[in-house]
């Protein structure tokens, strides 16, 4: 058999390199921990005031007598004139009379829905003129009107609840009486006396409301909102810490039978992945903002593709490669055998790829193996995501390290191969949507409630989107970005018998 000069030259290659230890040094490795900045949260407090309290309240510090009239009137029937000879002439006196009287009130009634509270006072005037003239028996009259009072809930900087209170009243008749074919008119009487009952029922939903010992709550719901929640107990640990900035009255709204005050409390929300990190520290309340700005609750929820899950799924693309059978160019066909594959992170956000392997090239007329080249060599590639994509995928997948003398070195060639190359890039694009749901139902679990004392802070999440993925020295990250609404209520102490 002639053998080519060629031909003769790489078999004195493959010879030379018979049983040769060919590893390259490794790239250096990144103990980077994921970053994620911190976000503005709001949480609320619901604070419920009971309306029935409040109706109750104003029940027994409301008279039902709310004034009474017991007096002479002088000319309750004003005397007849005709006009004789250009003069008016009386022909009948003024007659007087006892006007008696008291104007009482109903039940007092709250109700309302959303931002509107109303407070109905039903109201009953009764009036009668008696010893008209001192000759007749009299008449009486009755009237009614309904008084209402729209009632605007607040707190002031020192967190005192307070209400605004307007109040207003139509009769549905104004009292008077219709005797002797005249009208005796009480309405201007009648409201300068109810003027009074107004104010001062106006002083008493403002006194009620105001006895609201609202400040120790929201003093002690302040304090309970610097804290660290854990999100996840491992694959990878992770920590939310809420540190609360300022706080302030959101709104309030009617719901059936109570008032519920909503107090906001604008935070910042952090995330940590490893050791739970130092709680913060509580602040004093400080005075109400004068405006809050409601951006509901945000964090981060880290989804992680640990590089040790990575590893063995590269290592069986590899062998079912050599299965099938591995050609070089320039070289031929090679019997691959892969042993091992490591993965970690290194320098420029790119992932180290090593693979320890043995390539043995075979004669393709003579089925002659032309000895061994085993060792270890490293290839680096860059992971590239999309926001809001749960697919990474690897790009610019080369060598590391020293490339002269390739041409010699069949490890090298064997690495840098088209159908390597390739198999590598395809086992290491990695799918999270399995891990990524995985994690958003540790999320859910998380802050649906975390209870400390009587206060329990939960959260609904209501959207979740995620950005590029991070290389870090703990594995591929993938930062998802969670927002919701979160709150700290107040929890009922249990009755006791």
């Amino acid at each position: 058999m002639r053998i080519t000069p060629i031909l003769f030259l790489l078999v004195a290659l493959m010879l030379g390199g018979c049983n040769r230890q060919d590893s390259l040094s490794a790239p250096p490795r990144s103990t980077s921990v994921p970053q994620f900045e911190s976000q503005n949260s709001t949480l609320v407090v619901p604070i419920e005031l009971p309306l029935d309290d409040l109706q109750s309240a104003l029940e027994r510090r409301t008279p039902h007598t709310l004034w009474s009239i017991d007096r002479r009137n002088k000319r309750c029937v004003r005397g007849q004139r005709v006009k004789v000879f250009g003069e008016r002439l009386k022909v009948t006196p003024d007659i007087d009379c006892r006007i008696v009287g008291q104007v009482t009130r109903g039940r007092i009634t709250l109700s309302g829905s959303g931002k509107r509270l109303t407070i109905n006072m039903p109201i009953k005037a009764v009036v009668s003129a008696r010893d008209v003239g001192g000759v007749l028996k009299g008449e009486t009259a009755t009237a009614t009107a309904n008084v209402r009072a729209d009632v605007a809930f607040g707190l002031d900087s020192n967190w005192n609840a307070s209400a605004k209170v307007n109040i207003s009243y139509d009769w549905a008749e104004p009292p008077g009486i219709d005797f002797l074919g005249q009208r005796i008119e009480f309405a201007r009487r009648a409201d300068k006396e109810l003027a009074g009952v107004i104010a001062r029922l106006e002083r008493e939903v403002r006194a009620e409301v105001g006895q609201a010992n609202i400040r120790p709550i929201l003093t002690e719901a302040w304090k309970q909102g610097f804290t660290n929640i854990r999100l996840s107990s491992r694959n990878p640990p992770a920590w939310m810490r809420i540190t609360p900035q300022g706080m302030g009255l959101a709104g309030y709204s009617v719901d059936g039978r109570k008032v519920i005050l909503t107090v906001a409390v604008e935070a910042q929300t952090e995330t940590f992945v490893g050791d739970e990190p130092p709680a913060p520290t509580p602040t004093p309340l400080p005075p109400q903002l004068a405006e809050v700005q409601d951006v509901g609750l945000n964090f981060f929820m880290p989804v992680v593709a640990d590089y040790a899950q990575l590893e063995p799924v590269v290592l069986r693309e590899l062998r079912k490669l050599a299965d099938k059978g591995i050609n070089i160019e320039g070289v031929g066909s090679v019997n691959a055998q892969f042993n091992e594959v490591t993965i970690f992170a290194t320098d420029n956000g790119r992932l180290a790829v090593g693979i320890d392997a043995e390539v043995e090239p075979i004669g393709a007329r003579t089925g002659m193996s032309f000895g061994k080249s085993k060792g270890k060599v490293w290839l680096t590639g860059l992971p590239i995501s999309e926001a809001d994509s749960q697919v990474v995928r690897i790009q610019d997948l080369r060598i590391y390290g020293r490339t002269d003398g390739m041409a010699t070195n069949l490890l090298l060639r064997l690495a840098s191969s088209e159908s390597v190359l390739q198999r590598i890039a395809s086992s290491l694009e990695e799918d999270f949507t399995k891990d990524y749901d995985k994690v958003l139902g540790k999320a859910q679990r998380a802050v649906a409630g975390r209870q400390v004392g009587r206060f329990l802070l939960s959260a609904q999440i209501d959207e979740v989107h995620h950005d590029k993925v991070q290389v870090t020295g703990a594995g591929l990250f993938t930062p998802v970005r969670v927002s919701g609404r979160g709150q700290i209520k107040l929890v009922p102490q249990k009755q006791t018998n």
